[in-house]
């Protein structure tokens, strides 16, 4: 009979990759923080960006910061698990990060929209969970993208134009969240990422586990 401290840890896991995505204003960036600051065990994937650098922000902490010949050169070499588009700005995921965390069992947590959710599930869907978040009414959203303060009207009117055409992928995304209250949203984001961890597929040490318990004399 094998030696059970040699066995694999039963418990031992592969990564889980998290992605949020919302219309701007519905809540995924607000609920993306108090995910992490809840839950140690997620980091957030670092984007690299063509878009110029906001005042607080921290270079290869919140983006990698590239220009448009560095952003393109990742691209041809294969460096992206996926990248889009988004407000005349390229961003994109680094693919490294991502396969040394899945196979480490370390979580990351993905705030991308539509078109980088269907790339990344492309190509790594097994360890993907996508989570599509809802505003209660595009009234509700209008209200909370004009009380952030930071775009003029008619950038919000672009966004509001955006939100209707975002939300029309809600459908394909795992699960699907309405935010009203965002203390009850993230409680819903958590009840979902800890159902995912305990997935069968997602831990292979089960399987030596199983087959000890059923040698055992």
């Amino acid at each position: 009979m094998a030696d059970p401290s040699s066995s694999p840890d039963p418990r031992r896991r592969r990564g889980l990759l998290i992605v949020l995505s919302s219309p701007s204003g519905a809540g995924k960036t607000t609920i993306s923080h108090m995910l992490r600051e809840a839950d140690p065990e997620i980091t957030m994937s670092v984007s690299a960006t063509t878009r110029p650098m906001r005042p607080g922000e921290v270079d290869k902490v919140d983006y990698h910061f590239v220009d448009d010949a560095g952003f393109q050169s990742m691209i041809d070499d294969g460096d992206f698990a996926e990248w889009a588009y988004v407000f005349d700005h390229r961003y994109g995921t680094p693919k490294a990060p991502i396969k040394a965390a899945l196979k480490d069992g370390r979580d990351i947590l993905f705030d991308i929209d539509w078109q980088g959710t269907q790339q990344l599930e492309a190509g790594m869907g097994e360890d993907l969970v996508s989570i599509f978040i809802l505003p209660p009414s595009m009234k509700e959203l209008d209200r909370r993208l004009h009380a952030r303060g930071t775009d003029r009207d008619d950038v919000i009117a672009e966004r509001m134009r955006r939100a209707a055409s975002e939300i029309g992928h809600w459908a394909e995304y795992d699960y699907v969240l309405i935010n009203e209250d965002m203390d009850r949203c993230l409680a819903e984001v958590e009840a979902i990422v800890a159902a995912e961890r305990l997935k069968r597929t997602r831990q292979p040490g089960l399987v030596a586990f199983v087959r000890e318990l059923v040698e055992r004399p």
